[in-house]
């Protein structure tokens, strides 16, 4: 019996490995670490990751990129920017043209085209929306026979079995109105909200700060239910600030003359939002189960938010309601790659769906992107090295990447990182020569360009000045160089040499680091919020070693951020460092961050250096209400001249970023301040298909490697069952 077992367990373990070996090789054309479920329709699928979870999916609230990407597919506002034009452009998105604009006076009388902005007392914004635009289905919309709502009264019973949204088997869907444009500028006020730009709009909108208040009142005095449900019915409420004219007309009176204003219209903020779902999702019922706005958008962007998992996974799916839309023919450049596809004049979008997996780890996100699993990627710290390779201080991508056809894409922020100095500090603030000569000493001595390579892997461009390329304004070549940190040479800007840094300091009385009057060394204090992180005390030393080349001792004073935001708020800082990013492509959203009111002390403003130069002040003042052309240009070049001069920061860079996008893409192009861009992109499945299969053959080598080893172990036992199998065979063979 013993060795019947063991003959039987040799013949069927030899039969098991030839049968896996089998299957194995039958299997070798099939992906095995596939980590995306299988295609089993023809949908045109694109595959991305996520970090961080989205908090806010409600348009009125959300005001956070993570969360961008998302609503930005679902909601849509009036406006938006054209995805290939530069400088980015406006263009009418749900409205039929842009808004037209009219003036009025201080008695409401309507004035000419070309008053003076100092007549202008309102400016009134008509917008007329496109006709048979649709909402994606949703179960708020559903009405029977009647026209009763199926929906807005929920039972129990009908709640039993609901557990998300998809669970309600009716789902509807009406045309969207400028009922629903003005409810949703209402919405901005609704106390529960908290919306994170009522505060800045009812600077503009004329009577939203009083609106607001009549709504703070009236909440006050809801029934203590509806209040902890945050619902509110404004539909009866109305003020001065918006009108609705007809079906498609609205108008919203802003106060003044504000050019910038229809910036704001290309935002989620003023995309339309339909009474009935505030009203369906204000059930209590459904509040428990968090079906909510938040978690469950109502939109009428090309998609819709099919699955909502932000532990794990996210799903945008094609909205069947979606109008005809169609990729621009105008803009592509000839040194964007239009790759397998070409899709100027197609009707969009052309994804069916955009999944989107929660990657918390660099990791194996950049082994999938690899891998061909992601379509694309970005390029950070963690993976610089692979994916980059600096010559000459520029970047290129990578060969082992070109050779697979990912591209690479590469566009400059649309925002500004600097270190500031804070005017109201005795020791390098003030107006006199000496401050600006010390200030000026310091932006020459902190080397931009070194900091950009080492800790920013040449992702960046030193800054002339607070306005960034791509903005009006911004100006290039010679023109744009700053004459207090730069020379320009051999077609470039060079930095000037640290010998004129030292000639600087001792105009400010520190001849060699030290006070003239005094002898004592020269200590700067840098406030800073700390981590604990690494980088940052690379950092710190950094900004120690670039003081140290004027004998200036840099003392750090890392703290944790609530104490941080009180030295800014209170003006006991003194050096610090503060980035920017443009809420809109508009010069006038970067050089406000200098105007004297709107100084952190006292006011709580964007003005982190309380930077005060009554010019600068009128100047900006002008600029606010001219439109674009030659005028505007002057006075921007009149306001950069003046605070480069007074140097309140050392100007510091232009982040830079760059993207990757496998061979199957079709043309992209980098847009920083649109968050819709998800209709324009395009896939070829089938090239990715067939490319992934040939980035992922199984490795069968190591598995034959352990069956011959295992066919080694199992050789000595077959040996010795030969052999007792042969004397057992004599023995019998005798006893005959």
């Amino acid at each position: 019996m013993i060795l019947y077992s063991i003959s039987t367990a040799y013949n069927r373990g030899i039969l098991s490995l030839f049968l896996g070996l089998s299957l194995c090789c039958a299997g070798c054309d099939e992906i095995w670490n596939d980590p995306n479920p299988a295609n089993q329709t023809n949908e045109v699928i694109m595959y991305t990751d996520f970090s961080e979870r989205p908090k806010f999916l409600d348009p009125a609230k959300s005001y956070a990129a993570a969360e961008s990407r998302f609503i930005g597919q679902i909601y849509e506002p009036p406006l938006q920017y054209h995805y290939l034009l530069r400088p980015y452009q406006l263009e009418p998105l749900l409205a039929t043209q842009m808004p037209s604009m009219s003036y009025y006076d201080a008695h409401n009388v309507l004035l000419a085209e070309n008053a003076e902005p100092t007549q202008i007392a309102y400016t009134v914004y008509e917008i007329t929306i496109k006709p048979g635009v649709l909402y994606q289905n949703h179960p708020a919309f559903s009405k029977n026979a009647q026209g009763e709502f199926l929906y807005h009264q929920l039972s129990q019973q009908q709640l039993h079995h609901v557990q998300e949204i998809n669970d309600f088997p009716i789902q509807q869907t009406r045309e969207v109105t400028a009922d629903d444009f003005a409810y949703q500028i209402k919405r901005l006020a609704q106390p529960a909200l908290n919306s994170p730009i009522l505060g800045l709009m009812s600077k503009h909108i004329v009577g939203l700060d009083e609106f607001s208040q009549i709504l703070f009142a009236d909440f006050n005095h809801l029934p203590e239910k509806m209040r902890e449900m945050g619902y509110m019915d404004l539909r009866p409420y109305t003020f001065p600030g918006v009108e609705v004219v007809d079906k498609y007309t609205y108008r919203i009176k802003v106060i003044g003359k504000y050019p910038q204003f229809p910036y704001w219209l290309a935002m989620n903020f003023f995309a339309p939002m339909p009474w009935e779902a505030e009203q369906f999702y204000a059930q209590e019922g459904l509040i428990k189960k968090n079906i909510i706005l938040d978690w469950y958008p109502v939109g009428t962007g090309p998609y819709v938010l099919a699955v909502n998992n932000p532990n794990r996974q996210m799903v945008l799916a094609r909205n069947p309601n979606f109008r005809a839309e169609y990729y621009p023919t105008e803009g592509m450049p000839e040194d964007v790659d239009v790759g397998l596809l070409a899709p100027a004049g197609k009707r969009l979008p052309f994804l069916d769906k955009i999944v989107f997996n929660l990657e918390k780890e660099s990791i194996p996100r950049w082994t999938k992107f690899l891998q061909g699993y992601y379509d694309l990627s970005s390029v950070g710290s963690d993976n610089f090295q692979q994916a980059m390779v600096i010559n000459n201080n520029s970047a290129s991508l990578a060969p082992e990447l070109k050779n697979k056809g990912i591209k690479v894409y590469s566009t400059i922020s649309e925002s500004i990182f600097y270190w500031g100095f804070n005017m109201l500090d005795p020791v390098v603030g003030g107006y006199e020569d000496k401050n600006r000569a010390l200030r000026q000493a310091l932006a020459i001595a902190m080397d931009t360009e070194e900091f950009i390579a080492i800790f920013l892997n040449e992702q960046g461009i030193a800054a002339q000045g607070p306005i960034p390329p791509g903005i009006e304004g911004y100006q290039s070549g010679e023109e744009g160089v700053n004459p207090y940190v730069y020379t320009w040479k051999d077609n470039q800007p060079l930095r000037l040499p640290i010998a004129r840094a030292r000639e600087l300091l001792a105009q400010a009385g520190y001849p060699d680091g030290r006070d003239a009057q005094t002898g004592e060394q020269l200590v700067l204090h840098y406030d800073v919020i700390t981590t604990g992180d690494p980088v940052e005390k690379a950092r710190f030393a950094w900004m120690q070693k670039q003081l140290n080349k004027l004998n200036i001792d840099l003392n750090i004073r890392a703290t944790d951020t609530n104490r941080f935001r009180e030295k800014m708020s209170t003006g006991y800082a003194q050096i610090f460092s503060w980035g920017w990013s443009a809420d809109y492509p508009d010069p006038e959203n970067f050089l406000f961050l200098l105007y004297g009111p709107n100084s952190r002390v006292g006011t709580e403003g964007v003005n982190s250096a309380n930077y005060q130069n009554p010019v600068y002040d009128k100047l900006y003042e002008q600029l606010q209400n001219l439109d674009a052309g030659p005028q505007k240009d002057q006075i921007i070049t009149q306001m950069l001249a003046i605070i480069r001069a007074d140097s309140p920061w050392v100007w510091g860079f232009y982040p830079q970023a760059y993207s990757l996008a496998q061979v199957w893409n079709g043309a992209l192009k980098p847009n920083e301040v649109a968050s819709n861009t998800y209709k324009y992109y395009t896939i070829d499945a089938q090239t990715r298909a067939t490319l992934r299969k040939q980035w992922n053959r199984p490795i069968l080598w190591p598995l034959l490697l352990a069956v011959l080893g295992m066919l080694l172990l199992c050789l000595p036992m077959a040996v010795v069952y030969w052999r007792k199998n042969k004397q057992v065979h004599h023995l019998r063979v005798k006893e005959e």
